[in-house]
This record gives structure tokens, C-alpha cells and sequence, in this order.
């Protein structure tokens, strides 16, 4: 930012101009210069600082959305975050990522053309050693990877189309699917060399293993999405979420009052078909459970709960006890 002048400075600086000492051309001329700045036409700016701000604030969602993935996948602390998002040409790209590499080819529809997840060779093998059952110590040695460790791999990232699509979600419904895999950058026919793309980087740290992620998007892939790329459109996305999350209390709320019957099974046995024909009144059957034994309880049929049956204001009862280990297999 330039300097502000004390009085002094600018009464000392109309002198000068006064007495002949400074040209005020020249001043005029040098202002004139500094304002001038050179465009490279090789490096066509598609994207305005607001589409990058937004386009930011949608890959920021979605590195926490991969990071809770991969966490849950491998089973350790793993920390994504967003670096930066650039726009640069797609040779330029192509140029700054490694000769041997993990490149995810996704297609993004109802948009057209490709996108690509890249995915550097020691955050790779990082999550590959880790998914196996290693100890995560790198730094490792980087190679094309076998079959089977393209298959995990796969396994690992297919996922992540959805939680692509969950992040676009305010701005655009979008299906993405990984369509291919590819470890040499030359033969990724993405788009033309100059075509300006995208360019997502994310931290990976898995463990001592640090690297990066790159997520490349043609700007033909996005350009007939870009009005939507604004902060009006997210203020708008934000008032319809908060109107669907209303909604959701209310049909909740709803829900939580809708009568349910319980009922306590005290046992069980099995009788022959001649036993129930000959059972008459006063007849006794013997059933498995002791006394002792909790109860299962069932809620609108469905097993839930053990519990322990007894007397409460001279009324039958049951308390819980605890969750049926079954619970979790029928909800």
C-alpha cells in the first residue's frame, strides 16, 4: 500500500515541483506505469476470485467428507485440508505432478468431459500399506502398482464420487463415477494443452507420510455451472437447507409421537402337534427360561431390549436392562 505524506513532505514536494527541481510529467508518466500490468494470453484467466472463493468453499466440505471416509476406512488419523485452488493451463498441470503417479478419472454427470483425482505416490502406497494391516512407515520406495493394489485402491477411492457429489450438492446435483485408473500423466488426454483447468490441492498427512491431492477440472467442464458459482446462489442453497431442516423437525417431531406396542416374550418351548391337541384347562407348561432369566422385549415385533420382570403399584412391569445384541442387525 503506498506511503500517506505528512504535510511537510507534500509542502516540501510542491516546492520542488515549483522550483523546477522534479517534472510533474514525470510523475504523471510513472503512476501511468505502475498501473499497467501484462497479460499472458497462454494463461487465460477463466475463473473471477469470486467462482474461486466459492469453488473453494465446496472442496473445503469435501476434504472433511474424505477425511471422515478414509479415517473410518483405514482405521487411523488422517488429515485433509485444502491449499489452494488455482487455475492454470492443463499442460502446466501436467508438468508439475510426477512421472509415476495414481490418476482417478471421473466423469461428472449431466456435465461433460472428465475430471481427474491425482494422487501422490507416497500418500498411495501410504494408504495401501495401512489398509493391509502395515505400520504406515514410509517414505516408500514409488512404482506402478500391481493389480491387486489397483483393486484396493478402487475399493478405497470409488466412495469418493459420492461425497463429490454431496459437496456440489448447493450448487448442483451432480452423479460423478470413477471410470478409470491411470499411473503415467502422458497418456491423460484431459483436455487440449492451453485449455485453462482447475486445480484443487489438499494436505494429505497419514501418519509421518505427508503428500498431495490434486483435483483437476476443465473450465469446459464447469463454464455452463458458473453463474451458479456465486455468493447470492449459496445464501439462496443456505435458506433452502434451513427450510428442509424445518421441515425435518417437524415431521421428527411428529414421528416421536406415533404409538408403539411392547411386548415381553417370558419364555418359550416347543410341544408335539398331539400336545396342543390334548392341552386342556389347568394344564401346566414347562418352559425353558428360569426364573431368574431376562425377558426379551420386543417393540412392534421387532426383539429391542432384555429386561427383568417384576411388580410396580400392583401392576406386572419390566425394566431394560440392556440392548438386545441383536438391535443393530434389524434397524
Amino acid at each position: 500500500m503506498s506511503e500517506v505524506l505528512s504535510q511537510s513532505e507534500i509542502d516540501a514536494l510542491l516546492s520542488a515541483i515549483h522550483n523546477g527541481e522534479i517534472d510533474a510529467n514525470e510523475i504523471r508518466a510513472d503512476d501511468h506505469a505502475a498501473r499497467v500490468r501484462s497479460y499472458d494470453f497462454r494463461r487465460a484467466m477463466r475463473f473471477s476470485k469470486d467462482h474461486l472463493r466459492a469453488l473453494r468453499r465446496i472442496h473445503e466440505n469435501f476434504s472433511r467428507l474424505l477425511t471422515t471416509h478414509l479415517s473410518g476406512q483405514l482405521r487411523t488419523v488422517i488429515q485433509i485440508q485444502v491449499e489452494s485452488v488455482d487455475q492454470v493451463p492443463y499442460e502446466e498441470f501436467i508438468r508439475s505432478i510426477p512421472v509415476l503417479t495414481v490418476l482417478h478419472l471421473m466423469e461428472m454427470a449431466p456435465l461433460e468431459g472428465r475430471v481427474v483425482l491425482e494422487m501422490n505416490p507416497q500418500v498411495v502406497f501410504a494408504m495401501l500399506d495401512r489398509f493391509m494391516g502395515g505400520d504406515n512407515v514410509g517414505p516408500y520406495r514409488e512404482r506402478e502398482l500391481t493389480d491387486i493394489e489397483m483393486t484396493l485402491m478402487r475399493r478405497l477411492i470409488t466412495p469418493a464420487a459420492d461425497l463429490l457429489a454431496d459437496s456440489w450438492r448447493g450448487v448442483v446435483e451432480l452423479e460423478p463415477e470413477f471410470v478409470g485408473l491411470e499411473s503415467n500423466p502422458q497418456f491423460l488426454q484431459l483436455t487440449t494443452p492451453n485449455e485453462t483447468v482447475l486445480v484443487i490441492a489438499m494436505s494429505v498427512r497419514i501418519g509421518d507420510t505427508t503428500g498431495l491431492i490434486n483435483l483437476c477440472i476443465p473450465h469446459t467442464t464447469v463454464e455452463p455451472i458458473m453463474p451458479t458459482l456465486t455468493n447470492r446462489h449459496f445464501l439462496d442453497s443456505r435458506r433452502r437447507q434451513h427450510n428442509v431442516a424445518e421441515e425435518e423437525q417437524v415431521v421428527t417431531a411428529h414421528v416421536l409421537k406415533v404409538p408403539v406396542e411392547v411386548q415381553v416374550e417370558l419364555g418359550s418351548t416347543e410341544l408335539t402337534v398331539n400336545e396342543v391337541l390334548d392341552l386342556e384347562v389347568g394344564d401346566t407348561i414347562l418352559l425353558r427360561q428360569s426364573i431368574r432369566d431376562p425377558a426379551l422385549v420386543y417393540v412392534d415385533g421387532t426383539a429391542a431390549y432384555w429386561g427383568s420382570i417384576g411388580k410396580r403399584n400392583r401392576n406386572y412391569a419390566v425394566k431394560i436392562l440392556r440392548e438386545w445384541e441383536g438391535a443393530s442387525d434389524n434397524e
